[in-house]
């Protein structure tokens, strides 16, 4: 049957016309809906969640535009701990994670990760090797380093003179009291004391009585702490404010290359943190290949370059590193040498029942802290409350003695 029916004179053809043009147009439709559903179908996603502006944004873009099959779901979290949650928590596939340290170590322990195939890896050989085996992956199954660092103590050379800043001991000179600044936070501040009283092996301390004592020491040493911060106590320590900062290697390298003042950084002798970003795939993953490739692409040395341009933490890339040049590859802060990193070790995940008692004794030495602090303004307050009340009631009977005495003479 043909799909027109005959018809005659100028309405005919005008019907013919409109069928003509009708069915073009549905067959041009058909046409791009099947090319953008093909289109659609064809980008696989690739689901990539890491810390906020802790990649150039342009490199997933190039990612993209090299390889077109895929599209990049980027998420961003603000802790470990907030990762981890929404990992568990919701149904998105994540594909590649980056995750600090003891964290990884935490979802190794309750099988969330998966193991990496090297072999897909092909630039895994520019990684840097003593960052490769680590506490928290001893057998190297899971991670691939993105980011890293140590954690050290910042000094001002104006203020210290000549002194040497080399050990946790001088964050516990009295010399110093008032001109000290230190983290706000459990693991780091808990893990210095551990270290100054036992040793670089209990930085994982695990022994209640020792983490107790730990606790006592950084009550002790809290007199001569002029303020416990994070972010808030980078610009103290550029202006030149202060003797001594604890910081990570990288906020150190940020430091000292803004401030005027003469500054220079140390991973004391007793050993420290060295903490690593590693990119893992959980078992989340619809997307294993594309994973791979993606953690592959972040290792290329192109793209390493301009993460750590723009990040300003360690590349553990080496060849990226010599691209960077000597203001990065010479500096012992930003590119601490093997013999500096042989005293250094990395946090792995604790039991929660370890945890409550670090957090415990953490939240009893800051509140102390605080207490004591709102004590001493309370009595101060009380204080001056009295002596305004005791200078009234002087200036009540003065004024009620010389009504009395006005009274009487001119009786």
């Amino acid at each position: 049957m043909s799909f027109f029916k005959k018809s005659s004179g100028r309405t005919g053809r005008i019907v013919n016309f409109t069928r003509i043009v009708c069915l073009v147009l549905t067959l041009v439709l058909a046409a791009g809906l099947t090319a953008g559903l093909s289109g659609c179908t064809a980008k696989e996603k690739i689901y990539v969640f890491n810390w906020g502006d802790y990649i150039d944004p342009g490199t997933i873009k190039e990612f993209e535009k090299e390889y077109p099959q895929y599209k990049v779901v980027y998420d961003t979290f603000d802790t470990n701990e907030t990762m981890y949650q929404k990992l568990v928590s919701t149904n998105t596939p994540y594909d590649v994670l980056i995750p600090s340290d003891y964290m990884i170590s935490k979802l190794i322990s309750e099988n969330r990760l998966i193991e990496i195939d090297y072999s897909k890896i092909t630039n895994y050989d520019k990684i840097r090797d003593n960052l490769k085996v680590t506490t928290f992956d001893p057998d190297a199954k899971y991670t691939v380093p993105y980011m890293w660092g140590t954690l050290g103590i910042i000094y001002n050379k104006e203020k210290t003179g000549d002194d040497v800043i080399d050990s946790w001991d001088d964050l516990w000179n009295e010399k110093y009291k008032g001109d000290i600044l230190m983290l706000d936070s459990i693991r780091d501040t808990m893990a210095i004391a551990l270290i100054k009283l036992y040793g670089l092996e209990e930085i994982n301390c695990t022994d209640p009585e020792k983490i107790e004592a730990a606790g006592k020491l950084l009550e002790d040493q809290k007199k001569l702490v002029a303020l416990y911060g994070m972010d808030d106590i980078k610009d103290p320590m550029i202006r030149g404010n202060y003797a001594m900062c604890v910081h990570y290697s990288g906020d150190a390298y940020a430091i000292m290359s803004e401030s005027e003042h003469d500054l220079g950084y140390v991973i004391p002798n007793e050993g420290s943190n060295r903490w690593i970003d590693s990119m893992v795939i959980p078992t989340s993953s619809k997307n294993v290949e594309g994973a791979h490739l993606f953690i592959n692409f972040m290792c290329r040395t192109d793209i390493a370059v301009k993460n750590a341009e723009y990040i300003g933490y360690s590349t553990p890339q080496t060849e990226a590193m010599e691209e960077l040049g000597e203001g990065y590859k010479d500096d012992i802060v930003y590119n601490p040498s093997d013999e500096d990193l042989t005293n250094t070790k990395e946090f792995i995940a604790l039991d929660p029942s370890v945890m409550e008692t670090y957090n415990r004794v953490w939240e009893t030495f800051r509140l102390t802290d605080d207490n004591d602090s709102s004590s001493s303004n309370l009595w101060w307050i009380l204080l001056v409350v009295l002596a305004v009340a005791a200078l009234g009631a002087v200036i009540f009977f003065v004024i009620r003695k010389k009504k009395r005495d006005k009274l009487r003479y001119e009786d």
